[in-house]
């Protein structure tokens, strides 16, 4: 088996890192809050995150988006403050495909050149970049004022008296305003838009509400959504060549990957046309589709041309169900033999911008009681893992920032200063002198884990094997709180054991005859260490006997043992 690198993403929003003031108001303007630059990711900052462990960072909200920040002076079109989420605007509400966010840079006119710089400071540090693409909506007022010479707007050659045209860019209400559920203002500051486009979660009416995402419009792909959603591909609709030009735009600044925004509300001909024209001129830029309808997982594989989905509604649900003592641990068999054939093709993950944090009341309130799943998550397969800034300093999302309120996570809407990250940013130093002992001890084994995934070759491109089946009714084994699983590559074999329980066990473990036989496992007597507490001793490894540790609460052991060595 060829040896490989497991992928392991650093997802961060610019716009809340970095140099932000420390007290911050609630709805705060940009000038009260401040906001985090492309300039905070300094050389120092990205060797600091390549050391966590991470060799790919997902700079979040990148491209311009709509935002109640006034930057009319830099020749960018106002937006109306009332679809705008947020005072800083919804980084997935785009309203100009071709151009930076303003909020990003220290110099606004050089915004363009100062996302580069941060490409190459990227590449430098041994990290590749991923941003946003959102291909399902835009902002309610898209306007580009970036794009090349030649390329026509979104809707700029639409036809506005039908609901749906195969190469019209929006889909329409005719003859009708936008009557939203809400305020809309009134007089010259009030926001009017006639005819009325579909909202981005696909509501075809002319009266979205609060809960609809109403600070944007639906894109058009070729799909008639009104009339059976008959398909209109052939031929190629407009919409398609506009994307493939915005994608070709994004790899010409040496960008190494996109996250797809909801990429199953595009659809999946779209992206077996598009990919594969993509990486005719750049193959190794990688796709991520975030998708949460599992039985649509093999067409965005196979027919959508992706390299990894979300593993959402799948493995995620379910650690943090057994993180909080709602699911068994057992049932993380079913869940990867569900994904049996696309397993390496799922992006695996614990928090991201969308999710409650671990550390938030919503969800564990205790960030250690997830160091089991971060095991899991990262270990039991060759596939990518992503952390979520803060995670690794047990962020609690605990703050009521704006439009989200309280809600456990962070926000994505307003300007903001994350506490834990700004202590850890140390005004650039990043270093532990301002963090917490908990905070402290979390990011340390954080750090332990990250680098083991890709300094162990079992975990980076070895096989698996799963001992749950021959454990379930082992009585010195809960299969219900404690997961247990074997790497191996070459002669490298690692014995992987988890508890979420909230107690220390001691158990023994069942390694069948079949394991032995199909990963080649030489029976004996052999050295082991344990690659987290550096504990070493001899064991026993055979069918015939129990594997014997012991596991803290909330814990874990990674027991390596090199088989081609003498044993001792």
């Amino acid at each position: 088996m060829k040896k490989q690198n497991k992928v392991i993403i650093y997802q961060v929003m610019p716009r809340l890192f970095g140099n932000q003031n420390k007290t911050c108001k609630v709805r705060g303007t940009l000038k009260e809050n401040g906001v985090g630059k492309f300039a905070d990711f300094t050389s120092k900052v990205l060797r600091e995150i390549r050391l966590l462990g991470c060799n790919h960072i997902w700079y979040t909200g990148v491209i311009e988006h709509a935002t109640q920040t006034d930057y009319s002076k830099y020749g960018i079109e106002k937006d109306n403050v009332y679809v705008v989420k947020g005072v800083a605007g919804s980084p997935y509400a785009i309203k100009d495909y071709y151009d930076i966010a303003p909020d990003l840079a220290v110099n606004v006119p050089d915004r363009m050149r100062e996302f580069e710089d941060l490409v190459s400071r990227t590449h430098d540090a041994g990290l590749k970049v991923i941003i946003d693409f959102v291909p399902n909506h835009v902002a309610r007022r898209y306007h580009s004022d970036a794009k090349p010479d030649g390329v026509s707007d979104l809707g700029e050659n639409d036809d506005t008296q039908v609901h749906f045209k195969p190469n019209n860019n929006f889909y329409y209400i005719p003859r009708q305003e936008l009557s939203a559920q809400f305020y809309l203002g009134e007089g010259q500051n009030a926001y009017v838009e006639y005819p009325a486009k579909a909202t981005g979660n696909d509501c075809f009416g002319a009266y979205p509400n609060r809960n609809d995402w109403y600070e944007t419009v639906k894109l058009n792909y070729g799909v008639d959504y009104m009339h059976g959603r008959k398909k209109y591909f052939d031929p190629i609709p407009d919409t398609w060549n506009k994307m493939l030009d915005i994608l070709l735009f994004w790899c010409s600044k040496k960008i190494d990957g996109f996250r797809c925004d909801m990429a199953e509300m595009v659809p999946v001909e779209f992206w077996g046309w598009v990919i594969p024209r993509v990486k005719v001129k750049y193959p190794d830029v990688k796709f991520i589709a975030e998708i949460y309808n599992p039985h649509e997982y093999r067409y965005y594989i196979f027919d959508g041309k992706f390299d990894y989905l979300y593993d959402k509604v799948g493995l995620y649900d379910l650690l943090r169900s057994i993180i909080c003592g709602h699911a068994s641990a057992s049932q993380i068999t079913r869940c990867w033999q569900s994904l049996d054939g696309i397993n390496t093709h799922m992006l695996n993950f614990l928090e991201n911008h969308d999710e409650q944090r671990i550390a938030s009341s919503q969800f564990a309130q205790d960030p250690f009681r997830a160091f089991p799943a971060l095991v899991v998550a990262s270990m039991m397969n060759v596939n990518p893992m992503m952390i979520y800034f803060g995670q690794e300093l047990g962020e609690p999302g605990a703050d009521a920032e704006g439009f989200s309120g309280h809600d456990g996570r962070t926000t994505i809407f307003d300007y903001w200063s994350i506490e834990s990250v700004r202590n850890w940013y140390n005004g650039g130093n990043c270093n532990t002198a301002l963090l917490t002992k908990e905070q402290k001890e979390l990011r340390a084994l954080y750090k332990k884990v990250l680098t083991l995934c890709n300094k162990e070759s079992a975990i980076s491109s070895g096989t698996f094997f799963d001992l749950m089946y021959v454990n379930l009714d082992n009585p010195a084994f809960n299969a219900n709180r404690q997961y247990a699983f074997l790497r191996k590559y070459g002669q490298e074999m690692l014995i992987i054991v988890t508890n979420f329980d909230e107690f220390d066990v001691s158990v023994g473990i069942r390694i069948p005859q079949h394991a032995f036989d199909i990963m080649k496992i030489p029976q004996g007597e052999w050295k082991c260490t344990d690659l987290l507490s550096k504990e070493t001793l001899l064991y026993n490894i055979s069918p015939d006997s129990l594997f014997t540790t012991s596991i803290k609460a909330h814990g874990a052991v990674i027991w390596k043992v090199v088989l081609g060595k003498d044993k001792e």
